[in-house]
């Protein structure tokens, strides 16, 4: 799987990890919100236990360890990203945060999940806006299953992305609004075009459904949608337990 965690730097913005963390809140709607509902979710599932271990595929950034570690204080994370300079915006702004005791709770890594070899399963996993990265079926679904071989059973994941076919009539018109979107947020139209254009070169999304179907194949199940904006989906599902 080429870059299948660091294509979003470079199809979001071209840029560097920190303008893609400056500017990514502004192109995607509810952006926030995305990852409000992620730590909601995930803490209903783990409220029964203090300490948990959770695994972040496509850290870099630092969105979803910020998020979960400045609420969870007893919660620690491994995190995975190809791109060192979006793992090192991942850093700065875990630095910057503030929060004491942080730093100490993350393992940032450059690897892709598949060539990563942890020491035990854990308790939970995100992977958020990623998978539209990865370039095939049949590759996306080898990542979901590396995710799930790295979680125990019954643990939760967190999953977002963008989904669709591109040149439909639904997909049009999903783009136009979007792009209505970004542009009354302040982003360019020559970033826009850029975004626009990278579908089927850095971007691969597939239909909704099928990345439904792709959880359930990878041994997930109680696959169900808590969130959407445009041609964004997030899902949570629950890897199935072992027989």
């Amino acid at each position: 799987m080429k870059d299948s965690m660091s294509g979003a730097a470079s199809s979001w913005e071209q840029a560097d990890g920190d303008q893609y963390v400056q500017n990514i809140s502004r192109k995607i709607p509810g952006y926030a919100l995305q990852y409000d509902l992620m730590d909601t979710l995930l803490t209903a599932r783990l409220d029964k236990r203090e300490k948990q271990e959770l695994l972040i595929v496509g850290a870099g950034g630092g969105q979803e360890i910020l998020k979960l570690g400045l609420s969870h204080p007893d919660w620690s994370f491994n995190g995975l990203d190809t791109s060192q300079s979006m793992l090192q915006a991942a850093k700065q702004r875990l630095e910057a945060a503030g929060q004491p005791g942080l730093l100490d709770r993350v393992r940032l890594h450059r690897t892709e999940i598949s060539d990563w070899s942890c020491a035990r399963a854990y308790d939970a996993a995100t992977c958020m806006l990623v998978l539209h990265f990865v370039q095939g079926r049949e590759s996306k679904l080898a990542l979901l299953r590396s995710i799930a071989a790295r979680l125990q059973p019954g643990a939760p994941l967190c999953l977002s992305a963008i989904c669709g076919v591109p040149g439909t009539p639904a997909w049009e018109l999903q783009m136009a609004g979007w792009r209505l979107h970004m542009l009354g947020n302040g982003i360019a139209e020559e970033q826009w075009q850029t975004f626009e254009q990278s579908f089927g070169v850095i971007s691969h999304p597939l239909h909704a459904e099928e990345i439904e179907e792709l959880l359930k194949e990878a041994g997930f199940t109680a696959v169900s949608r808590f969130f959407g904006a445009y041609l964004i989906d997030g899902w949570v599902a629950v890897k199935a337990q072992e027989r």
